[in-house]
């Protein structure tokens, strides 16, 4: 692998207290960002002041990683409008502008009940609120952070998604289908901002990690928070201008290739078949990956 340079680079993060989402904050700031800004919000089974003290220990990670300042943690709900633009308002009034949107804040279906139940035994408001929380809002967030991309000609817009392959399976709840959604959403995204240097990708980490986000506990039977890293950095850098409207898998990134080998190693075949009513701007997007072309598949 060779280095990926954020140099000068103002990134926020949604979902980034803990996790994923904190792997790839301190990532950033270590490759050089200028401006590393994470977000979280209590869940209903979260106190704020556990939250907090998350963030607190996630912004000295990223100071740590990228020097004193680096870092910046709020606490804002990305379904709600005004906290969105808050986080954005607060971005450029520490850092100047914002170049890097990585949206991972997301709800299980820990939050409706439990995994193995059927989808007419789960709890409706805790449904509404997954579905709310996935799809609207990455919305909220993107809608906030692109006018400024694309007032300054650069941004890139990442999302975390799934695997295809459970976003239908049996008792799934509202998680899977609500990232069938978002999916949906990043290409109509895409078409709409091909040709203006902002791109706007999804990214998954290939299956179940070792966080608490499923569950609500840590399990060792998963893959590392930091699975997303590599992929993640080259995403959010000038090394991936071409590639919009994609879907990649973290896992799959071979340090022993150059950065766009690995990376055209990662992507994914696309969710949804090639649009036939009317032309598409993605090029990358609907090509087959290598790995459906070889005929293997996700795990997860």
């Amino acid at each position: 692998m060779d280095p990926i340079s954020l140099e000068g680079k103002v990134a926020i993060i949604a979902g980034a207290s803990r996790g994923m989402g904190r792997e790839i904050a301190v990532a950033y700031a270590a490759a050089g960002a200028k401006g590393v800004v994470v977000t979280a919000a209590p869940a209903s089974d979260e106190t704020s002041d556990a939250i907090d003290a998350e963030l607190a220990d996630t912004v000295a990670a990223i100071d740590a990683a990228g020097g004193e300042g680096t870092g910046l943690g709020l606490i804002a709900d990305v379904i709600d409008w005004a906290q969105c633009q808050m986080v954005v308002a607060r971005t450029e009034v520490a850092f100047g502008t914002v170049h890097v949107l990585f949206h991972n804040a997301g709800k299980s279906q820990r939050y409706h009940g439990a995994r193995d139940i059927p989808f007419w035994e789960t709890e409706p408001e805790g449904w509404r609120d997954v579905i709310t929380t996935n799809v609207v809002g990455p919305y909220m967030m993107a809608k906030a952070a692109i006018p400024k991309m694309l007032e300054q000609g650069w941004g890139r817009v990442i999302v975390t998604n799934k695997n295809a392959d459970s976003q239908h399976e049996a008792f799934a709840g509202a998680y899977g289908p609500s990232k069938s959604a978002v999916e949906a959403q990043v290409l109509s995204w895409a078409e709409e901002t091909a040709g203006t240097g902002v791109t706007v990708n999804c990214l998954g980490p290939g299956g179940a990690v070792n966080t608490r986000f499923g569950r609500g506990d840590i399990r060792d039977r998963g893959l590392d928070p930091d699975v997303m890293n590599k992929m993640a950095l080259w995403l959010a850098s000038d090394e991936s201008a071409d590639f919009n409207g994609c879907r990649f898998t973290g896992k799959y990134w071979d340090d022993s290739l150059a950065n766009a080998q690995a990376a055209e190693k990662c992507r994914d075949a696309p969710l949804f078949p090639v649009p036939i009513a009317k032309p598409t701007k993605l090029d990358h997007a609907w090509r087959d990956s290598e790995r459906a072309t070889a005929g293997t598949q996700s795990e997860g």
